[in-house]
């Protein structure tokens, strides 16, 4: 597959000496993946790739936290497999080996002894021409999305065996209440092919944190119970302490967990996570720390063929629209900001600008909102809140 005519560079042209080109190699990790067949999609953080002959993986890849997501083919790559998707944190120097399991349509792990001679070979560079280079120029984005996830957070969350993937989630998501949509997604995973059970597959999925829908208190008046299911800031407290210690980078993190597995991931489970989480955060009328989340994406932030090809349900425009349980969020929260008694200076200020950004960037309009005509003095005070990706989120290349 060649790269778009409308791009002006190939993402693995790297503008450097091969001074600073060798030291990125040796100081960055390696990705070493062997026996992938041509046509299969692979990605790693925002960059996806379509494999050519000569592919054995990618070198270069910046130490810390990253996500490895690919999708088979068939013979002619026209049909694509549901993703299947993981976590790493990579070391400086280190070697990541996998194998693709024909049979099984998987990469897994090698031998010790054997992992060990691979090693070895990528430290000589026997590999270094058939390794893509990890494009650097994306990777900032990477990091506004992943900034709070560490090695920790990977290991609490992820499930057993480490891979996340839809086909195993149609037992994982039937308790879960849905939106008409939601319900008929979850009957079409239900009947598709690929989908796997729960006990056949003997996978639990990811071990989220569990948030409550409403919030019950036999010892409270009906009043009150009442009060706390419309402002839920003190579940929210009562969970940041309960299930994470009082540390909100570890919440923030789980967040970011779920909509990284489910935007890249294609995780029906991450989805719901990451709905309740949000959805959790936008009940709440002094939640100041939910500033620093990043909730949207720029509805034309993914428009590269390959993503279009094998992950066109990434995210489309009724994830955006105004019908979306995200729309009715933003408008039952500028609602509680309005009916709050006392709200922080800084919230209320991040309400207006992300009321603004919605407007002006997704075309949402939200009628007698509770912030019309305020006025944020001095927007240089506060930082961006809600981070968008950008345009060139998801770079596309044949990893010839």
């Amino acid at each position: 597959m060649e790269a778009s005519s409308e791009q002006k560079t190939h993402p693995f042209d790297l503008q450097m000496d091969s001074g600073t080109a060798l030291k990125l190699v040796k100081h960055g990790a390696t990705l070493l993946l062997l026996d992938v067949p041509q046509y299969t999609l692979v990605g790693i953080d925002t960059q996806m790739f379509s494999v050519g002959p000569l592919f054995k993986g990618i070198k270069m890849i910046p130490p810390g936290p990253h996500f490895v997501y690919y999708s088979s083919a068939d013979r002619n790559g026209n049909e694509f497999s549901p993703v299947v998707g993981f976590f790493l944190d990579a070391c400086p120097s280190e070697v990541i080996v996998r194998r693709w399991h024909q049979q099984e349509e998987r990469l897994v792990k090698l031998p010790e002894e054997e992992e060990e001679k691979y090693h070895e070979a990528v430290k000589r560079f026997e590999f270094d021409n058939q390794l893509g280079p990890y494009a650097l120029n994306h990777f900032g984005t990477w990091k506004q999305i992943s900034n709070y996830i560490t090695k920790s957070t990977i290991e609490r969350i992820e499930p057993i065996g480490r891979e996340i993937t839809v086909v195993c989630e149609s037992g994982l998501v039937e308790q879960v209440p849905k939106t008409v949509m939601e319900k008929a997604l979850a009957e079409q995973l239900r009947n598709s092919k690929f989908s796997t059970s729960a006990e056949k597959s003997q996978r639990r999925g990811c071990y989220y944190t569990s948030i409550p829908r409403v919030v019950k208190n036999k010892g409270i008046s009906g009043q009150e119970l009442t009060s706390l299911n419309i402002d839920k800031t003190q579940l929210l407290e009562t969970i940041l302490v309960k299930e994470y210690g009082g540390a909100e980078d570890l919440l923030l993190g789980e967040l970011q967990f779920a909509f990284i597995a489910f935007l890249m991931g294609q995780s029906l489970e991450a989805f719901f996570q990451w709905k309740a989480l949000v959805s959790l955060f936008f009940s709440c009328s002094e939640a100041p720390f939910c500033t620093r989340t990043q909730l949207f994406i720029k509805k034309d932030s993914i428009n590269t063929s390959a993503v279009q090809k094998g992950a066109s349900v990434l995210l489309d425009d009724s994830w955006l629209s105004k019908d979306s349980f995200l729309h009715r969020l933003c408008k039952d929260f500028f609602s509680l900001i309005k009916e709050a008694s006392v709200v922080d200076g800084d919230l209320l200020s991040w309400t207006y600008k992300l009321k603004e950004l919605l407007e002006t960037t997704l075309g949402w309009e939200f009628q007698d909102s509770a912030v019309d005509g305020i006025y944020a003095e001095n927007d240089d005070e506060f930082a961006p809140v809600v981070e968008l990706l950008d345009d060139a989120s998801f770079s596309e290349a044949s990893a010839a």
